[in-house]
């Protein structure tokens, strides 16, 4: 009776891990609409789709705050230990990491919004908008390795967080000539820069979540590492 007991309550909270996994995919997948929606809001100068950006996150922050609680109460009731708990403690830094870009897109957002009412010569948004659809895939990518929880595509995805920062980089660069040789332009640049900046943060938090994958995977702290010595980490080599 007692083996049956201990197997149901093992069980029960199988199920309860697999339910929070679950969520946090759908959670994720809100936040990637999140993002893909607020380009194109800048992109088209679509003001009806900022505002339902805006008006979305509120279910971001809910779902947030859901899944935190109910990580609160497994660790309360269960009392997970080893690779339970890393992967629960993995699960409320991810959903965090989550909620800040769906913060991040409704900055996006609040930018298409102001940007709507300016002139657009399109070719000055081909740059961002490569750079959102490069983000978009890093977060797509990071949500399929956390489904996964395969290292070698979290490893993969937290590398091309330097290509988004180069593109960031590059981007700044042809905003500031852009706005010294047009002065009447610098409202709408500045605004550009800011989403700009956005973007670049929804690529530091997919890398972000490829840290907290390995981690909970491989019970290894690759945080404020290089990508080389994370991989060193990794196959157990030490730190030179």
């Amino acid at each position: 009776m007692v083996t049956t007991t201990s197997q149901h309550i093992s069980q029960q909270f199988e199920n309860e891990l697999q339910d929070i996994r679950s969520r946090v995919l759908a959670m994720g997948g809100l936040v990637e609409q999140q993002v893909h929606s607020a380009m194109e809001a800048l992109i088209k100068g679509d003001a009806d789709i900022a505002r339902e950006v805006i008006a979305n996150d509120e279910d971001v922050n809910l779902m947030e705050v859901s899944i935190d609680e109910e990580c609160i109460q497994i660790i309360a009731l269960r009392q997970p230990t080893a690779g339970d708990l890393r992967l629960v403690s993995g699960i409320l830094k991810t959903i965090t990491d989550l909620e800040r870009i769906g913060d991040e897109s409704v900055r996006i957002a609040r930018m298409a919004l102001n940007l709507s009412e300016k002139d657009r010569p399109k070719h000055n948004y081909r740059e961002l908008q490569a750079m959102g659809n490069h983000v978009r895939g890093m977060l797509r990518d990071a949500l399929d390795a956390f489904a996964r929880f395969d290292v070698d595509m979290a490893l993969r995805v937290a590398k091309e967080d330097r290509e988004v920062d180069a593109e960031y980089e590059a981007i700044l660069r042809q905003l500031m000539t852009y706005m010294m040789e047009d002065n009447r332009a610098v409202t709408r640049v500045i605004d550009m820069m800011w989403s700009a900046r956005s973007l670049e943060r929804i690529g530091d938090h997919a890398n972000n979540i490829c840290e907290h994958i390995i981690y909970l995977v491989e019970g290894k702290d690759v945080r404020h590492l290089s990508i080389e010595k994370a991989e060193q980490v990794i196959k157990g080599q030490v730190i030179e």
